[in-house]
C-alpha cells in the first residue's frame, strides 16, 4: 500500500517523520519525547505535530521509539532519510 507522505514545512530530515496527512494532533508524540517532537495547533495547512531535532542520545532514541508505538493513527515512522 502506498501512502502519501506529506511533512511539516518545520520537519528536521532524518531517520523520524510524522506523515501529516494521517496526523490528528493527539500529542501523544509530544508526551513521549519532547526533545524531539513538536506540535502546532490550529486550523490551517501547517497543524500538526513534527521532528524538531532527531534524536542523538540513547535516551532520545528509546523515547522516538516509543512515540511510534504509541501515535493512535500510525503517523510517525522510523524510516526516513538518515
Amino acid at each position: 500500500m502506498n501512502r502519501l507522505i506529506k511533512l511539516h514545512p518545520l520537519h528536521i530530515k532524518g531517520k523520524y517523520y510524522v506523515n501529516q496527512e494521517y496526523c490528528d494532533t493527539c500529542g501523544m508524540c509530544e508526551i513521549e519525547a519532547p526533545s524531539n517532537f513538536n506540535l502546532m495547533e490550529g486550523y490551517d495547512e501547517n497543524y500538526g505535530a513534527y521532528i524538531y531535532k532527531q534524536p542523538n542520545t540513547i535516551e532520545e532514541e528509546e523515547q522516538c521509539k516509543n512515540a511510534v508505538s504509541c501515535c493512535p493513527t500510525e503517523a510517525i515512522h522510523d524510516d526516513g532519510e538518515e
